[in-house]
């Protein structure tokens, strides 16, 4: 094996593959932290996976020596290297046991993983459905950030798929805010059919979205696959039930508060400079006149801001966690946030001002 490609392309292409490696996440296997690389013809084939994720990318070279090969490269060293060299092309070969990577007058030559270590990954099952990309990235920004990181509940890991009457609905919680976003008019699921799908594997997808192209999503038994360009990302679902988010959202609140966007997310960004752990609330006064917000930390300080707005309903205040909500600010899309809330001290939810698609809804944290 013995290829060369612009170093660039080669960049983007391991870093891509890369990401799907278990190296840092404890896998048991080494070569599982490697990219196999495997040339056909002038095709290079790069694939990562740590068992639950795997990313494969397919890429064009120019072939030398005119024959092909296989390989499995430190994926994480393989990277660094390929990016520090200069601009240009790169050679890469294979000399039996080490890689041999090449550019200008820069040579390194690494130690390959066995090959025959490395998973074999299976080809994507059922039925093809082709998705319009930047409409599916724009909900994935909106809702993967709702997801839990705590593997103790993986239920909570994922992101819920569900079938709605008229389009499909994402919904994701760490039990402490909840983030919903319906899709009108898409169908990838049987009616009533829902799927979990790992949050991590769906960030990845939203990376590989940020151009907008269309991707082909296959849903099989027990994993999901997602086709973009090029690049094909298979996860497996997670098979736990997802707690029952419906109860949680009432079907009215009698408090309704209307902000500009950016002035709230402003705000909270500079009251928030005195807030020294993430467990430190920002009150939120919310008043006929407007809202002040406000952040205590009584070993360094406070802060205060006023902003105007459109409040209706029974003078209080609310406090939040500061990280939770920018986070559900930022996520709306629109100049105008709707926050509404039944008291102090249950749910409120946020959306944008024309209610739209989108539903953000946040624990209050309880203040003396």
């Amino acid at each position: 094996m013995k290829f060369r490609c612009e170093r660039d392309v080669l960049v983007e292409a391991l870093g891509t593959a890369g990401r799907a490696a278990s190296a840092g996440r404890g896998g048991a296997l080494p070569v599982l932290a490697g990219v196999r690389l495997e040339t056909i013809g002038d095709q290079l084939h790069l694939a990562g996976t740590d068992l639950d994720l795997s990313i494969q990318v397919q890429i064009q070279v120019a072939a030398l020596g005119g024959q092909d090969g296989v390989c499995v490269v430190p994926g994480r060293l393989a990277l660094d290297i390929v990016r520090a060299l200069e601009p240009g092309a790169v050679t890469v070969e294979l000399d039996e046991n080490d890689v041999r990577i090449a550019a200008g007058r820069s040579q390194f030559s690494v130690r390959t993983f066995p090959q025959a270590d490395f998973p074999r990954l299976s080809q994507p099952t059922g039925d093809a459905v082709t998705l319009g990309g930047t409409e599916l990235a724009d909900a994935l920004r909106q809702v993967v950030r709702a997801a839990s990181t705590d593997d103790a509940r993986p239920m909570l890991t994922g992101v819920l798929m569900s079938a709605e009457e008229g389009g499909l609905r994402l919904v994701a919680t760490d039990s402490y805010r909840l983030a919903v976003r319906d899709l009108p008019g898409t169908t990838v699921l049987r009616e009533g059919q829902k799927v979990l799908v790992p949050a991590r594997a769906l960030s990845e997808l939203q990376r590989l979205l940020a151009d907008g192209t269309e991707v082909t999503l296959r849903l099989a038994d027990h994993d999901a696959s997602f086709e973009v360009g090029t690049t094909r990302l298979t996860t497996r679902l997670i098979e736990s039930e997802f707690p029952n988010y419906r109860q949680l959202i009432p079907p009215s609140y009698p408090n309704r508060l209307t902000v500009g966007r950016d002035a709230l997310l402003d705000a909270v960004r500079r009251v928030k400079l005195l807030v020294r752990d993430n467990t430190t609330p920002i009150r939120i006064a919310l008043r006929a006149e407007g809202i002040q917000l406000t952040a205590v930390t009584p070993e360094v300080g406070q802060a205060s801001e006023d902003v105007d707005a459109k409040y209706e309903g029974s003078e209080m205040t609310v406090a939040f966690n500061p990280t939770y909500l920018s986070e559900g600010v930022e996520a709306i899309s629109g100049d105008e946030v709707l926050l509404e809330t039944l008291d102090a001290l249950k749910p409120a939810t946020i959306r944008a001002g024309d209610a739209g698609e989108y539903l953000y809804l946040l624990m209050p944290v309880r203040v003396s």
